[in-house]
């Protein structure tokens, strides 16, 4: 008996929410682990992913497209571009926090290039607002606005990894990256700093 599509879907998800669980809590977790931990055969598991890196490659586009959706919500809340960037990095950033370990993992897994790649719809988006920003003026940079998406994105994973290696609480991350993403689009630190605290207190 073949399973129904919708049946098949909520299995897929299912395995992969407990993939995403057991991957942040043991990095190691193997195929067999994942299937007993979401109450399934092994077979079922290969049946939507026929690889471990396949399943990774799987939850880096549920992040992908989690934080696509973050940034966009962020986005459409504010005109400013000032604002409208401090709200993005703050949105991705409590998405990328849940998957943090995952996407450290995924740099051995899956190639950097996929992962940035994954991201290009994200940073076409924001490279549009930058060059709003540094068309009004709001933004100084002697980068070009594609580029300074790409800082802006690089900003992220640093900051992950820092948490991931303990030398940054994750609690100050969000912040932090909101922080950092304004001043390298020329935002003084002062200005930063208040418009951040203003909407993440």
């Amino acid at each position: 008996m073949k399973t129904r599509p919708g049946r098949a879907d909520a299995n897929r998800r299912r395995i992969m929410d407990v993939a995403l669980a057991e991957l942040l809590r043991d990095a190691d977790a193997s195929m067999d682990q994942i299937a007993r931990a979401a109450g399934v055969v092994r077979r079922t598991v290969y049946g939507h992913f026929p690889s471990r890196d396949a399943l990774i490659g799987a939850l880096v586009d549920d992040a992908a497209e989690n934080v696509a959706a973050a940034q966009a919500d962020a986005l459409r809340a504010a005109a400013d571009p000032a604002e409208a960037l401090a709200r993005s990095m703050l949105a991705a950033w409590e998405i990328a926090d849940g998957y943090r370990l995952l996407i450290s993992l995924a740099q051995r897994s899956v190639t950097v290039e996929g992962i940035h790649r994954r991201l290009e719809p994200v940073r076409r988006e924001c490279a549009a607002m930058l060059q709003r920003g540094l068309d009004e003026g709001l933004f100084t940079s002697p980068l070009p606005a594609v580029a300074l998406a790409y800082v802006r994105e690089q900003v992220l994973f640093g900051l992950m990894q820092a948490v991931n290696d303990g030398v940054l609480a994750p609690a100050e991350a969000g912040r932090s990256a909101a922080v950092t993403a304004l001043t390298a689009a020329g935002v003084h630190a002062t200005d930063a700093t208040a418009l951040v605290a203003r909407l993440a207190p």
